[in-house]
């Protein structure tokens, strides 16, 4: 079977971007971003310096973690390998984007969909050659089918000590370099900075990201004497950080609706909550509520959201985009159903409505627990950031939803009704998951060793980089301050504390929403290419 694949020979190529100008005319790539690019990183010490040319794109991944996030089958993979996306079927949800751990995806500025290397995909169904294999002067880029013994790429594999980039993600790539450099290679092996060879790259959020070109003055000579010691790179591509702040605020809305619920309906469960308005209808409203805002924040946060709804008529089954969209709405009916139950007794129309509603419970948990933890999967598709690959990540996401979903029941305790002891049980419940947080954060996630450089340096980034604010919220106003006052409020009684519970659960929400920030922003900024 046809299995086409890409080889860079870096012993021939002069850097002259002449793959790049013909990609952008043979596929029509907007301005601003590319399918296939050259990096440049200079090494040495002056005068014994050299340039290190690496031409980028798509990998072809035989194991292409693009395809499996992808919620809507956009992007997918032909059966002679070459992995192919549908502009007619993206939703532009940039899920693609942070699974692949080489950067080489990118959202069309004018489709506002996902695109990038087809492997020139109507050239190759003729029997013709990529543009980029047919421009090159030096004959540096040669493609064609691997399983073709005969054929020129399958020869130089076989006889050419050859790599490819991040072996270590399993994603079987099929694009290989002939006497790949390490500074080059490697994305953590050169020092990175805004100011290359004939400008600056260009700030996310400054009017259009797209140009026009800015020539910064002595940025060149500058960046080739920062570039003698250590290695440097001089010359790359903007790429935008996909997730902006709306998939930070939909982690705490959702901990928020996924929480309450959870927290009230096994209190109910066991006996230890009473079958009160505020245990019943209100919590379980307002779960709604937190649950409704989450999912405006996903479809905000598309760059096609009037296609959102396709998710529901053809999804991906492996993506764990495309099964939380349907959790939410799994937990939104059963929720809706709990709640219509007990607010029709209530108010006097079905006195039997409670007692039905009760039988929901059980699967309603279930599904609050699965709306509270998916993300974690579905972070773990998300291979170009390697810190959320974590192992804790399902825990933290749960202790997280207890946490502000008692902690957002002790801010109504003021304004409603509640006996002493109920007070004491949310408290508890808050205490011990807020506590529990703490330990998960930073005996858990940052004080262990990362599985990859890549991992440690986004957790440096939040601990003692950009995100270190945020990080310092997260902790000392999110965790810290509300453990403090929960503790006076026991001291006190709870009975008398309640203002102090309700401040230390609006507390926990905005740390939340900043270590959010925090985690979901940094490992973005890492590059991989």
């Amino acid at each position: 079977m046809t299995q086409y694949a890409f080889l860079i020979d870096n012993r021939k190529c002069i850097g002259c971007h002449a793959c790049t100008t013909a990609c952008k005319s043979e596929n029509e790539v907007p301005l601003g971003v590319n399918r296939t690019w050259v990096k440049y990183v200079e090494k040495g010490k002056f005068p014994d310096t050299r340039r290190y040319f690496q031409v980028t794109r798509c990998n072809h991944c035989a194991n292409p973690p693009c395809v499996h996030i992808c919620p809507v089958t956009a992007m997918f993979q032909r059966k002679d390998g070459i992995v192919e996306f549908d502009p007619e079927l993206c939703i532009g949800c940039k899920a693609c984007m942070q699974a692949c751990p080489y950067d080489a995806i990118y959202i069309d500025p004018e489709s506002h969909t996902a695109a990038k290397c087809h492997f020139c995909a109507h050239r190759t169904e003729v029997g013709l050659e990529p543009a980029c294999v047919v421009v090159c002067p030096e004959h540096a880029i040669i493609a064609g089918d691997l399983e073709d013994a005969n054929s020129e790429i399958s020869r130089l594999v076989a006889t050419q000590q050859v790599r490819v980039r991040k072996p270590e993600q399993n994603t079987l790539p099929k694009l290989f370099y002939i006497d790949a450099e390490e500074v080059a290679i490697n994305p953590l092996a050169s020092q990175h900075g805004d100011a290359l060879l004939w400008g600056a790259l260009p700030q996310s959020g400054n009017g259009d990201w797209r140009g026009p070109i800015q020539i910064g003055e002595g940025k060149m000579a500058s960046a080739m004497l920062r570039s003698a010691m250590p290695p440097r790179e001089t010359y790359n591509v903007p790429h935008r950080i996909p997730w902006h702040w709306q998939v930070p605020a939909y982690l705490t809305t959702k901990a928020i609706g996924a929480g309450m619920f959870i927290v009230a309906a096994v209190g109910i469960l066991f006996g230890w909550l009473p079958q009160t308005p505020l245990f019943t209808s209100i919590a379980t409203f307002l779960a709604l509520v937190f649950i409704g805002i989450t999912t405006g924040l996903l479809v905000w946060d598309l760059d096609r959201p009037e296609r959102f709804w396709t998710i529901l008529i053809r999804p991906q089954w492996k993506s764990w985009l495309a099964r939380g969209a349907f959790i939410l709405i799994g937990f939104t009916i059963v929720g809706g159903l709990f709640f219509l139950g007990h607010a029709a007794q209530q108010v006097g129309l079905f006195a039997q409505g409670g007692a039905m509603a009760n039988w929901l419970i059980v699967p309603g948990v279930i599904l609050a627990v699965l709306s509270a933890v998916y993300t974690a999967f579905l972070f773990a598709q998300a291979e170009g950031r390697d810190l959320w690959q974590s192992t804790l990540l399902p825990w933290h996401l749960f202790v997280q939803a207890l946490m502000v979903g008692a902690g957002a029941l002790l801010m109504l305790v003021p304004f409603l009704n509640a006996d002493a002891n109920h007070i004491n049980l949310l408290a508890w419940t808050f205490g011990a998951s807020a506590l529990a947080n703490l330990f998960i954060t930073v005996g858990g996630e940052f004080a262990v060793p990362h599985a990859s450089t890549v991992a440690a340096a986004a957790a440096h980034m939040i601990t003692h980089g950009k995100y270190k604010r945020h990080f310092q919220i997260g902790i000392g106003l999110g965790l810290v301050a509300p453990l403090i006052l929960t503790a006076l409020a026991f001291l006190i009684g709870v009975a008398f504390g309640t203002w102090l519970l309700a401040l230390a659960g609006l507390l926990s929400i905005v740390g939340l929403f900043a270590y959010e920030w925090a985690f979901v922003m940094a490992p973005q900024e890492i590059p991989n290419n």
